[in-house]
């Protein structure tokens, strides 16, 4: 009894000097009427049933000098930019956040309600499933700003570790579409990348991180999908502990096999997919995980993606009385544009975030549905065991290409592009730009 009376003082002792002090929160955003789901195209799925409650989770990280910094995981399909700058302008205003060091990531869940402007092109509500989007949006943007607040209010002295583990759930889909996509390249990332917060109370919270659309499930339910059933199982394995799941650059990937049609065989897949990367992160924080020390040195910045010519004018005009659905209100998009723009821009803001940990650990956050190029890049750069790469941060902007997809076509390199809002496919000089970008901001957190 002596004996482990001294070592829990050494332990607290230990956590006290820590140079992090870290604060995990969540807040449920279920709704609690039927909601219009997010994700497909088409006609407007309206929600029949919860298979499980849906979160924000944040983790507030303060390091010895002082700084907060705060990560945000949604299960979401993602933000616009005008719920990005309300989330932002929120957690300055309110927590002195600066928006460099406010990183904000989504699933890209299918399986949740529509917010926002967020897909804005897919759908075309009544005037009650709007009012009952908007009432759900408003609930969004006081979460984010309790589960911000929370996770600083619990800032306490704690240990960082990092490491990664395996996962083979992904495939790369642009491969796996049928005989025609039999050139595409099939590369995917199966790294499972996680950091683990340690208390002296033991585990309090686990980031983790996957390459894959979040794509198990389409049926009628609320649910996380795979990274939620995984999410679920972390927190029954932890208990007290808050787990939070990152999307990486999961584009291109996705689970598969799935299963359509049969909503209880495609739940039990989803839920077998979670275990399986749940047991990855499990595996991952059994080692002993070389530890991450701080500061973070927090960089910002935004280039511009350049896009090819759109269709002209008069030929949008001439093809829009055949079109109906989502592809009409793409072309009424665009004519509009020429009709108060001049023409459909020309470019895309593309803002990129890097959060340098200590002297060895890079955690890029990229914008939009970056392809598993990027991942596989930019780790082989600045190192493979010590580089987290994500996507879904910021807004949805669009696919991302790499040049390999962008040369290739189909939906993710070219088609995609519309249902965005863009005029065309972006050039070849897209990865050239983000690369460019990326460097700068590394040399400047440094």
């Amino acid at each position: 009894m002596k004996h482990a009376f001294i070592f829990l003082l050494m332990l607290h002792a230990t956590f006290a000097s820590a140079a992090w002090q870290a604060g995990v929160a969540k807040a449920d955003i279920t709704p609690t009427e039927s909601v219009p789901l997010a994700g497909y195209g088409g006609k407007t799925r309206m929600s029949q049933r919860v298979e499980h409650a849906i979160w924000l989770k944040a983790l507030a990280l303060k390091d010895d000098s002082g700084a907060t910094s705060v990560l945000v995981t949604a299960d979401l399909v993602g933000l616009s930019d005008k719920m990005v700058a309300i989330i932002a302008k929120a957690a300055l205003e309110n927590h002195g956040i600066p928006r460099e060091r406010l990183i904000l990531n989504a699933s890209h869940n299918h399986s949740c309600p529509v917010t926002a402007d967020v897909l804005w092109l897919y759908y075309e509500f009544t005037p009650e499933e709007a009012a009952v989007k908007d009432r759900y949006t408003a609930m969004v943007y006081s979460k984010y700003e309790e589960v911000i607040g929370a996770a600083i209010a619990n800032l306490e002295p704690a240990e960082l570790a990092f490491d990664q583990g395996l996962a083979g759930v992904a495939v790369n889909r642009r491969r796996s579409r049928g005989p025609e996509s039999r050139a595409f390249g099939g590369q995917v990332d199966q790294d499972v990348p996680v950091i683990a917060v340690k208390t002296g109370k033991g585990i309090k919270g686990i980031v983790f991180g996957y390459s894959c659309h979040t794509t198990a499930l389409g049926g009628l339910s609320i649910n996380g999908d795979y990274a939620g059933f995984a999410q679920l199982e972390l927190e029954k394995t932890f208990p007290g502990s808050v787990a939070m799941f990152v999307q990486n650059c999961g584009g291109d990937a996705n689970p598969l096999p799935r299963i359509r049609g049969k909503d209880v065989e495609a739940t039990e897949l989803a839920s077998m997919y979670g275990k399986i990367l749940a047991e990855a992160v499990r595996q991952t924080i059994s080692t002993q995980m070389p530890p991450l020390n701080g500061p973070i040195h927090a960089a910002m910045g935004e280039t511009e993606l350049m896009l090819q010519p759109g269709i002209p004018l008069e030929e949008l005009k001439q093809r829009l009385p055949n079109l109906t659905g989502m592809p009409k209100r793409e072309f009424e998009h665009f004519i509009h544009q020429y009709a108060t723009l001049g023409s459909p821009p020309d470019r895309v803001k593309y803002p990129i975030q890097v959060w340098r940990i200590g002297a060895d650990f890079t955690f890029i956050a990229l914008t939009g549905e970056t392809v598993v190029d990027y991942s596989l890049k930019f780790k082989a750069t600045y190192g493979w065991n010590t580089t987290w790469v994500c996507g879904y941060n910021n807004d949805l902007t669009s696919y991302v290409p790499s040049l390999r997809v962008r040369k290739e076509g189909s939906y993710e390199g070219a088609t995609g592009m519309f249902e965005y809002g863009h005029r065309a496919p972006y050039t070849e000089a897209v990865e050239e730009l983000i690369t460019a970008k990326v460097e700068e901001l590394v040399k400047q957190a440094k």
